[in-house]
């Protein structure tokens, strides 16, 4: 029989890599016992495939979804099988945790390829305060910067090879991205489709005249776009229209073809073998279409996502998942599932548009409301708190938590310091803002600010750092560790708003502005990692410690955070303001009687006044109070 052309290609192994233990042996050996589930996930999964599929369908696609995991299985190593037994799922994150989110190729360098070039800056620049490493998609693409893939199961070689992913994998966790709602209109899959290949007809969402789509049907789709969803192409069969919710090079997979799952879930387990202890799943929320609904959140788009958890729990359990869906917050924490059967974290999308209200107002009552009602389903999941990010900041998380005043606000401060705003289609038609497009130091500067550097990086730190203090694990974009501008001649030459924040970076000259004590990078570098380090040692930032938000004063972000073991307390306070404040704590709000306090920041030591601490916090002071008495005394 003929090579069955879904099936992918064998992966470009480099010379003489020597991969790790977690990213498996690159052959894999059939002398071992054969992977089997287990009697209760595979009725589990096989429901899950007959709620998708119907039952006929059901069968024959769970015998090749277990080929597909003992293969997998088959490339795992001795030491990684014995190493998984003794995994915890409640310590899959831990307040070491800290993901720095980067392109492959946003530093350059005259001596090496891009991904080893990023690789030398972890090493030299973050000094062990960043132990993952989310690399945006570093395989061959045609738009988009990378989410619009031509090859999944290709490193660019602009960037690197997969030697270059082990070697970063040696000494990080790494995120890979999982973009399995679309693929680009050069790829494969669907050339094939063009191509008239019988095999691929049924890969995307095609129609033959462009009204077979109502008025009705287009207005109820929930779109981050304005372009239309139909995108004509000629194909040797004639024109079709086909779905395209992002653009017209990115076509959209058809997960009520079986074979489309099948063959995604055999890419995503390839990513893990190959260093993957993180897979984003990209724009999930568009995974599955149905005319007549908004074809968003769809009951068998989470089944989607459940499935590929459990086959996640069963073949690789030290692997998470990860969501990515810009929506309301109460539909991005539904993926959250029962908190055992679907994504272990979620994008914190509501804190970006939080936190720039909060410093533009300096006022901190809408975050601390917001926070102070925040709960996670079990100890096995948890938040990624992120400010900035390669696309923009999504507004579209807090349109039920702020205001269409308080929304307006943020959008017009940010366009005074030089941000862009991004739109997208409403339901009644008109055109309402997706997203913020702006670096995170501009956002929170003028360029034309006629304020002293040294507060200005202070005003930037004390904003970062409420992502570093509430539960959840804290990422950072490569660009806030350096503090970028608004790059807005990319925008000119590209005519993409989200360029603003893409600027590729020059190796060398990063190192240069380091040497300087007093550049923004040194400086940046000097109090963000300052703090990034401390926290890591700190067992109350764990994922897992109890928050409490208290209400001490509107100036001044304060939660108490609480170690899971209860070995330690941490009253964080962050004056988001540019004055000087004076805050008084009632120690009986938090029921400690403790006297002596101990500031892990500034490493002063304060006392207690008729059963309160009186402190003095300068603008944008950042202050991590514990007190002396520590562990379970205190509870």
């Amino acid at each position: 029989m003929p090579k069955d052309p879904l099936e992918p290609k064998a992966i470009r192994s480099a010379q003489n890599a020597s991969p790790t233990e977690t990213i498996h042996s690159q052959e894999p050996d059939y002398d071992r016992p054969v992977f089997q589930f287990s009697r209760r996930d595979q009725v589990r999964i096989q429901a899950r495939l007959r709620f998708l599929y119907g039952d006929e369908t059901a069968a024959w696609a769970m015998d090749e979804l277990k080929r597909i995991c003992q293969v997998y299985h088959a490339h795992k190593t001795p030491e990684l099988i014995e190493k998984e037994k003794g995994f915890s799922p409640s310590e899959r994150f831990t307040q070491k945790d800290v993901i720095l989110i980067t392109y492959g190729d946003l530093l350059k360098s005259n001596d090496d390829s891009p991904l080893t070039t990023l690789g030398r800056f972890c090493d030299s620049y973050l000094e062990g305060n960043i132990n993952t490493i989310h690399i945006l998609p570093f395989f061959p693409y045609s738009s988009d910067r990378g989410f619009s893939i031509v090859d999944f199961e290709t490193v660019d070689p602009k960037l690197g090879t997969w030697a270059d992913i082990w070697g970063l994998e040696q000494r990080y966790q790494l995120m890979f991205d999982g973009v399995i709602n679309h693929v680009s209109a050069k790829s494969r899959w669907f050339q094939e489709f063009l191509n008239g290949n019988s095999r691929y007809q049924d890969f995307f969402i095609t129609f033959d005249s462009h009204d077979e789509l109502t008025e009705n049907q287009r207005r109820a789709i929930f779109r981050p776009r304005t372009s239309d969803i139909l995108t004509p192409y000629q194909t040797i069969k004639g024109k079709k229209y086909v779905w395209t919710t992002f653009s017209k090079d990115q076509v959209d997979l058809n997960y009520k073809n079986p074979m489309v799952l099948l063959r995604v879930l055999e890419i995503l387990l390839l990513y893990v073998r190959q260093g993957a202890d993180i897979i984003r799943l990209d724009a999930v929320t568009y995974l599955w279409a149905e005319l007549g609904t908004s074809c968003v959140h769809l009951k068998q788009t989470h089944e989607i996502v459940k499935l590929l958890r459990d086959i996640l729990d069963c073949v690789a359990p030290m692997v998470a998942l990860i969501t990515e869906t810009n929506v309301p917050h109460h539909e991005n924490i539904s993926y959250f599932g029962d908190g055992t059967d679907e994504a272990h974290m979620v994008y914190n999308f509501a804190l970006p548009p939080l936190v720039l209200h909060t410093f533009y107002t300096q006022d901190t009552t809408a975050i601390s409301r917001w926070a102070e009602n925040l709960t996670l389903a079990s100890e096995t999941v948890t938040f990624f708190n992120i400010l900035d990010s390669h696309d923009g900041i999504g507004l579209m998380a807090v349109k039920e938590i702020l205001s269409q005043v308080q929304i307006k606000n943020i959008i017009e401060t940010a366009k005074e310091n030089g941000g862009l705003v991004s739109y997208k289609t409403a339901k009644d038609g008109t055109e309402e803002p997706y997203e913020l497009n702006v670096t995170w130091f501009s956002a929170l500067n003028k360029t034309d600010s006629k304020e002293d550097l040294a507060f200005q990086v202070r005003r930037f730190v004390a904003s970062r750092i409420i992502s570093f203090v509430i539960q959840g694990v804290p990422g950072i974009y490569l660009h806030s560790l350096i503090g970028t501008e608004n790059d807005i001649q990319a925008v000119m030459a590209t005519e993409s708003k989200r360029d603003i924040n893409r600027r590729v970076l020059d190796y060398e000259a990063i190192q240069k502005a380091l040497a300087d004590p007093f550049s923004k990078i040194a400086r940046i570098n000097r109090e963000l990692g300052r703090l990034i380090t401390l926290r890591t040692k700190q067992p109350a930032f764990h994922p897992n410690a109890s928050q409490r938000v208290l209400n001490l004063s509107p100036q001044v972000f304060s939660v108490l955070r609480i170690a899971p073991d209860k070995s330690q307390l941490i009253l964080a306070l962050i004056n988001v303001t540019d004055k000087v404040i004076k805050l008084k704590v009632p120690l009986d709000e938090m029921d400690i009687t403790e006297t002596h306090w101990f500031d892990l920041v500034s490493e002063m030591e304060w006392h207690t006044a008729e059963d309160c601490l009186f402190l003095t916090l300068l603008p944008y002071d950042v202050v991590w109070l514990e007190p002396k008495q520590a562990g379970e005394a205190l509870f």
